[in-house]
């Protein structure tokens, strides 16, 4: 994960490139460079002629041409100057990282005790705690329909999950031919194998081990929640492009996660206990280099994480942190697309009504669309409104 947020460096190292190569040499001979004629007019002359031009406009006349529209400024008029995020003060970003860590460490933790659709559920009370976190550390104000549409996001994923809880009691269908993974070269019968064999463990669990995992997923979202507050509130005081947070965050995860394995390994994953286990670090990296899957796999993750993450920074940047959490809630809808396409999920109506309800709060958060009250009133006001 954090080695794909360290390779926003390249981009950046590649637009470096660019530039550099757009700009003019210095260096360019004097013949090499092309004429310009001098213009004979005096810059005041010009200034008097369009200054006359001006009065001579009668105040009926408007200008129509487009190329005449003044362009609407990027910011307010007295926008917040924001301090160059550089020297020692770049390490602040550790902090946002730190908690990336700790939220995925105790999601992906979770999940191994409880079902996909109980940790879908509760990874949607993010936004709750995001806008919480906002009103209380940040000084934001969120009005009642914006506690309301984040309500109906957390529903909506509710739903969801609710769908897949129902539909995991069916069971799930019998595999044909040899289920054993290593004998067998069909990798999309391969997949399913491991999935079948991941849900029959979770189906072991205790009801002890599962209140254990629904509180480490519920744990992260508060991780995750306090590094999108920390995020936000760097980059309303400080300067710099998104894609250099997204790397230096990269940076300091990479070298913290890497002082965590190494003591990890030392103490547990190179015993006799702990050999070939979560925390046996010599066996994670062969797996990752002898196994073709699982390379091209993390691969493509590193991929993602750096894209998501960059998005993701810049929706925070221009917009909240709570509104990158509503936005990124959303992503479970297109999950469930491209799962349903690639015959992955079976269709099921109680998770349209899910996922209806969560674009429905989260559009309502963003402002794209209005409140019932509002809309309402408004369109009560313009009745009443004499022609």
């Amino acid at each position: 994960m954090f080695i794909g947020e360290s390779g926003c460096w390249l981009v950046v190292f590649l637009g470096y490139l660019l530039q550099r190569l757009r700009q003019p040499s210095a260096t360019t001979p004097i013949d090499e460079i092309a004429y310009e004629p001098v213009n004979e007019r005096d810059d005041s002359d010009v200034d008097d002629d369009e200054h006359d031009n001006g009065a001579a406009l009668s105040t009926s006349q408007t200008l129509v041409d487009p190329t005449n529209i003044i362009a609407k400024p990027a910011y307010d008029a007295a926008p917040i100057e924001r301090v160059p995020l550089a020297g020692w003060k770049v390490t602040l970003l550790a902090m946002p990282a730190i908690c990336d860590i700790c939220g995925t460490t105790l999601m992906n933790v979770g999940l191994l005790f409880v079902a996909a659709s109980i940790y879908q559920m509760t990874r949607g009370a993010l936004v709750l705690f995001v806008g919480l976190f906002s009103v209380v550390f940040l000084k934001r104000h969120l009005g009642a329909w914006k506690w309301a549409s984040l309500f109906i996001v957390v529903l909506g994923v509710a739903v969801v999950g609710l769908a897949g809880v129902l539909d995991h009691k069916d069971g799930l269908p019998e595999l044909p031919g040899d289920t054993d993974p290593d004998n067998d070269t069909d990798l999309r019968l391969k997949s399913l194998v491991y999935i079948r064999a991941a849900v029959s463990s979770v189906e072991q669990h205790t009801a002890a081990e599962s209140l254990l995992g629904f509180f480490l997923i519920a744990c992260a979202q508060i991780f995750t929640a306090t590094q999108f507050v920390l995020e936000e509130s760097i980059m309303e005081k400080y300067s710099m492009d998104p894609i250099r947070v997204v790397g230096w965050e990269g940076i300091f995860g990479f070298i913290v996660t890497l002082i965590g394995m190494g003591i990890l390994h030392a103490f547990i994953g190179s015993t006799d206990a702990g050999r070939g286990g979560y925390f046996d670090a010599r066996d994670g990296f062969y797996q990752m280099f002898h196994h073709k899957t699982i390379g091209i796999t993390s691969l493509l993750i590193m991929i993602s994480i750096g894209g998501f993450n960059f998005f993701g920074l810049s929706v925070t940047r221009v917009i909240s942190a709570t509104a990158r959490s509503t936005i990124d809630t959303c992503r479970t809808l297109f999950i469930w697309i491209v799962s349903l396409g690639l015959g992955w999920e079976t269709f099921k109506w109680l998770q349209v009504v899910g996922f209806a309800l969560l674009v429905y709060g989260t559009a309502i958060f963003n402002e794209i669309v209005q409140p019932p009250t509002i809309a309402f009133l408004r369109r009560k006001r313009h009745i009443a409104l004499p022609e």
